[in-house]
This record gives C-alpha cells, sequence and structure tokens, in this order.
C-alpha cells in the first residue's frame, strides 16, 4: 500500500486521531494544551483571510473560536472527507468558515489569496514537500504569516518504540520535516522563520490509554493485537510510583 493510500485509510474517519488527542487531553503535564499555544501564536487581525490547511477535526478552532475575530474569513481543509465531516460537526454552518477537500501540494487558489495560512502536523507527510511549500508560499500574500507546527526526534514515538522494540517494529517517525531540521527547509521559502518550542510532558497513570494510543498509530507502531498484555507489562517496568512519564518534544515555526 501506497504512503498516500495508508494515509487515507489511516484519517478516513476522525476515530484514531480522537484516540491521540485524547492521551494528550488526559496526561499532558503543560495544562494549556498544545492546541491553545498553537492559537496563541496567531495573530489574527478583522480582515484576515485564514487557510487552515490539514485541518483534521478542528478541535483548534472550535476551542478558541471566541477569540476569532467575527470579519475572519476561515477556509478549512483537509484531504480526508471523514476529517472535514469531523470539523463541520465541531464547528458546525458559521457565516465566515468554509469547508473544502484539497491537497497540499496542488492548491485551488489564486495566487496571494491568504494573509494567513497554517499547517500543523501535517507537512511530515507530504510526498513531495518542496512541492507543497512552492504552493503555500504562492497562495500566501506577500506580507502574509505562515504557522507551521510539528514535532521532534527526540519524543514520545522516539521513546515509546525504544522501550517497545523486542516486541514489535517501531518505524521511525517522519523525519522530512522536524523541529531539526524544518526551519532550514522553510528558509528556501521565507524571508523569516522563528523557532517556538512548546515545554511538555506525558504522565499517565492508566496504561491501557497508552496502548490504545500505540494501536491508533498503526503506521508507527507495528504491534499484533495479541501482544496487548506483553506492551502492558513492558510499559509497568518503566513506572514509577504509578505513572509513566514520557517526554514530549512540539513546537511551531512562524515564517513570513
Amino acid at each position: 500500500m501506497s504512503q498516500c493510500n495508508r494515509l487515507k485509510e489511516q484519517y478516513k474517519t476522525s476515530e484514531n486521531l480522537d484516540i491521540r488527542i485524547a492521551i494528550h487531553q488526559r496526561y499532558s503535564t503543560n495544562k494549556q494544551g498544545f492546541n491553545n499555544w498553537i492559537f496563541s501564536q496567531y495573530d489574527l487581525s478583522k480582515s484576515s483571510r485564514i487557510l487552515d490547511l490539514g485541518c483534521g477535526n478542528s478541535i483548534i478552532w472550535k476551542d478558541n473560536w471566541e477569540q476569532v475575530p467575527a470579519e475572519c474569513q476561515l477556509v478549512l481543509t483537509d484531504f480526508s472527507k471523514g476529517m472535514l465531516e469531523a470539523s463541520q460537526h465541531n464547528l458546525g454552518l458559521k457565516p465566515n468558515l468554509s469547508f473544502l477537500e484539497a491537497d497540499i501540494q496542488k492548491l485551488p487558489f489564486e495566487d496571494n489569496s491568504f494573509d494567513i495560512i497554517t499547517a500543523n502536523m501535517v507537512l511530515f507527510h507530504l510526498p513531495d514537500l518542496r512541492k507543497g511549500l512552492k504552493e503555500i508560499k504562492r497562495v500566501l500574500k506577500p506580507n502574509g504569516v505562515f504557522y507551521t507546527a510539528t514535532f521532534g526526534e527526540h519524543g514520545i514515538s522516539q521513546t515509546l518504540g525504544d522501550w517497545l522494540k523486542d516486541i514489535g517494529k517501531a518505524n521511525d517517525s517522519p523525519d522530512i520535516f522536524t523541529l531539526q531540521n524544518g526551519g532550514a527547509k522553510l528558509e528556501n521559502y521565507f524571508n523569516k522563520v522563528e523557532r517556538l518550542d512548546y515545554q511538555d510532558s506525558l504522565e499517565v497513570t492508566r496504561l491501557e490509554d497508552l496502548i490504545d494510543y500505540l494501536y491508533s498509530l498503526p503506521e508507527v507502531f507495528e504491534l499484533e493485537e495479541d501482544k496487548r498484555e506483553l506492551v502492558f507489562q513492558t510499559l509497568s517496568r518503566h513506572t514509577k510510583d504509578g505513572v509513566l512519564t514520557i517526554p514530549k518534544e512540539y513546537g511551531v515555526f512562524i515564517c513570513r
């Protein structure tokens, strides 16, 4: 199965994404929440025309909608119809809101169309990152701002993959666009690139929730269903005083 088809299957509905969001909501030590922190970086003026690429279930917009100026026009896009349906369910119908199925590598918009573009936790999925960034720059206004969040190379998946390497194959997390290498790639398209890091970790007290998280990521953790008990036992060995601590490494690039 090709990478594109695997992603379409993985994000056909929001079920797996919902599981991943839940683990962060329940066990993150930074209670602001990554989505809320990302949103706090946005500089939204009353006249902003905004494009969100790979919007997922749009929880970031739902949770912060009261802070979006009524005059803003927001276009939410995703390559998955299921994700767009989840977004529509979460946000409902609003006069300044529209939804569109779209591929970041071939955007159906005219040049210089948007004041703000966001693409959070999505660029590392692109088959052709250069083509995607070229399209983003094309549809962004000359004085516009591009926000893109991603993960680092020393976070959750790397830690869990190391712990579980004797049980099942743990594929390397996509390294196409990380906190460590993303800045240099963005600088090929934007004059100013700023990196901001989000300080956080997980402190998990119910291992079953973490195991559900692992099995929601078959493209990262290739774990057989009958190995759940062995996974539980392995994670238990890393638990101290009933808490399993896992480092996070997330951040956002702000590009002008």
